[in-house]
């Protein structure tokens, strides 16, 4: 029979009370391998750092925290504890609508005029007028063939085989239609004018969205939010240090 010897080393002043003894049994339970911390990297709409201020600015020291501000790029970026490694990073984006790309507007994005009749047919309400968005799918539907017809009727008129295309392909399109669409993410809709280009190359067309009153009401819009963003974000943590870059 094995026997389990224990050493108890009884303290001078013990009493002579009775002493509990727990005898454990089997193999100690092994430490976990220690683990890095974590960066803490979020990316969201326009307000994300001031949301997130908002909550935990008393867990932070603000004079090594900071926010960098890209009106170009639109965004901002608050760093927290900057002189760490695993510094908190919370960045906010104003971002271009899904509307916004997807209609291309003041973008490279080239479309088919049979591509567009379907586009405008499918997206009818964000047009201000029905009506116009009919009359806009039913000439872009027909544009190859009113451009043909219109050519073959300019060279009986004329007399002769010369055809100006790009000409004929101008005065087939409308001048310029009316939406109501947001132009951020998360925000309302806008009404802006929107006009059709032409890209004409020999008698292949392709047709690309241009908005002048959508591109000034962008950058009017931008630097109002951004302003507005350093504004709330000073008033909840004013020693933190604000750069334009």
């Amino acid at each position: 029979m094995s026997e389990n010897k224990i050493n108890l080393v009884v303290p001078k002043e013990y009493n002579g009370k009775p002493i509990e003894v727990v005898l454990r049994e089997g193999e100690a339970s092994v430490a976990l391998d220690p683990k890095e911390p974590e960066r803490v990297v979020i990316n969201g709409t326009i307000d994300a750092p001031f949301k997130w201020l908002e909550k935990r600015v008393e867990l932070i020291n603000q004079k090594s925290t900071h926010i960098i501000v890209n009106r170009d790029k639109m965004y901002l970026s608050l760093t927290i504890d900057e002189t760490n490694y695993y510094q908190t990073v919370i960045s906010g984006v104003l971002q271009a609508s899904k509307e916004m790309q997807e209609f291309g507007i003041n973008t490279d994005k080239k479309w088919e005029p049979i591509k567009l009749s379907q586009f405008f047919k499918m997206h009818r309400a964000f047009f201000k007028d029905k009506s116009e968005n009919m009359m806009l799918v039913s000439t872009l539907k027909n544009f190859k063939a009113k451009v043909n017809q219109d050519i073959e009727r300019s060279k009986e008129e004329n007399g002769n085989k010369t055809d100006n295309y790009s000409q004929v392909v101008d005065s087939n399109l409308p001048k310029s239609f009316k939406l109501n669409i947001p132009l951020f993410k998360g925000f309302t809709c806008e009404e802006i004018e929107v006009e059709i280009y032409a890209d004409v190359d020999g008698r292949e067309v392709s047709l690309s969205l241009v908005s002048a009153g959508a591109n000034e009401a962008i950058e009017e819009y931008k630097n109002k939010v951004i302003d507005e963003q350093v504004e709330v974000i000073k008033g909840v943590a004013p020693d933190i240090v604000i750069i334009e870059v």
